[in-house]
């Protein structure tokens, strides 16, 4: 399989840092030009520095109009060390797109399927046909899984793209039978973002964010999903440092996550665990912890669990919030924390998908120099 390769030129790599395709930027520089045609193996040849020599002088003025840099420095080697490249992938990940690819084809393919996308949703709009759905939700189901698996500057651009149909789709007018399924599609991708905001440093942007895709959620009328996105908001102010903001959304989402039944009640169990050990009520905690085993074995799977990825709570990721918790409980709690973390690494090394190996990793070695 073909990896993503690190940016060949400062233009390709300014391109990913804007989340521009090579189609976008073709149309920009056109538009710069008041219609100077600049053609896609033009375009393609710029970008992968496959030149011998410097475009003409005014094509040298709009490139550096249009990026604030020299020609010749946008057409020579890319900054720092910006690699931009995912793991390879096994069983479990994220399916690629063309722009997984950094040859000609690779743009080429990826600029069609986004072409045939858009056309989709103009052609099914006036009713929001079942083929439109259909690709909503396999866009979304891809943006789950690689959102634990890819860096985030390769997948903004599609989480807000993805956003931004549900909402322009909902913004119309559909049958109800339709508009639940669009509510779902909208409130997860409203979760994707707001994680996304929260990796990026932003919590206020991240919790209005949750706040559009719980009344989604709600719209919808999915237990599963509501409490999805009150466990999102407990774990942004726990890592926050706001504790008892993270208690209030836990108990929350723990009065709805009872009616769910799917790995979100887990989830929610485990948050709540570990948040209670943080503000050292520690038997509390261990009743939480306990509440999220016995929720694990009458579990019930629904939509959001069979999305996979950030959507579902596995059995290793309770493992490791197991662990953490008890890692607040310092000594006396240390040699039971390195157990569970030891066997949430194992379940991952076994598990089909992955992701949050660092986070058990991290427990372990907090555990393991506790005082014994």
């Amino acid at each position: 399989m073909t990896e993503r390769q690190s940016p060949r030129t400062r233009l390709e790599q300014l391109l990913r840092q804007r989340h521009r395709t090579l189609e976008q930027f073709r149309k920009n520089y056109q538009r710069a030009t008041t219609g100077t045609v600049l053609s896609d193996r033009q375009a393609y040849r710029w970008v992968a520095g496959e030149l011998h020599g410097l475009p003409h002088p005014p094509a040298q003025a709009t490139l550096e109009e249009m990026f604030g840099e020299p020609v010749d420095r946008l057409l020579g080697p890319p900054y720092g060390i910006e690699a931009l490249r995912p793991d390879r992938y096994q069983r479990g990940s994220a399916p690629e797109r063309g722009t997984a690819r950094t040859d000609w084809e690779g743009q080429v393919i990826a600029m069609s399927a986004d072409r045939a996308r858009d056309f989709l949703t103009r052609i099914e709009a006036s009713n929001v046909g079942a083929e439109t759905l259909d690709q909503l939700l396999d866009d979304v189901r891809r943006l789950v899984i690689a959102c634990q698996q890819q860096p985030l500057p390769t997948l903004l651009g599609d989480l807000v793209a993805t956003q931004e149909r549900a909402f322009e789709l909902l913004e119309g007018h559909q049958r109800p039978e339709q508009s639940r399924d669009l509510y779902l599609v909208a409130a997860i991708a409203c979760g994707l973002m707001a994680d996304a905001s929260y990796s990026l440093g932003a919590f206020h942007d991240a919790m209005t964010q949750t706040r559009t895709g719980y009344v989604c959620a709600d719209n919808a009328g999915h237990d599963g999903l509501r409490a999805w996105i009150r466990g999102l908001q407990a774990s942004f102010a726990y890592w926050s440092g706001r504790l008892e903001d993270s208690l209030r959304y836990t108990q929350l989402g723990a009065e709805i996550a009872i009616h769910a039944r799917s790995s979100a009640g887990v989830r929610m169990a485990s948050i709540e665990a570990r948040t209670l050990a943080a503000l050292n009520r520690l038997e509390e905690a261990h009743t939480a912890l306990a509440r999220a085993s016995d929720l694990r074995e009458r579990m019930e799977p629904d939509e959001l669990d069979g999305l996979g990825g950030i959507c579902t709570f596995s059995r290793p990721r309770q493992l490791y919030f197991a662990a953490e918790t008890l890692c607040w409980g310092g000594q006396p709690e240390a040699t039971r924390a390195e157990g569970l973390a030891l066997e949430a690494l194992d379940a991952y090394t076994a598990a089909p998908a992955f992701g949050d190996e660092a986070r058990p990793r991290s427990t372990l070695a907090i555990a393991r120099v506790s005082p014994r």
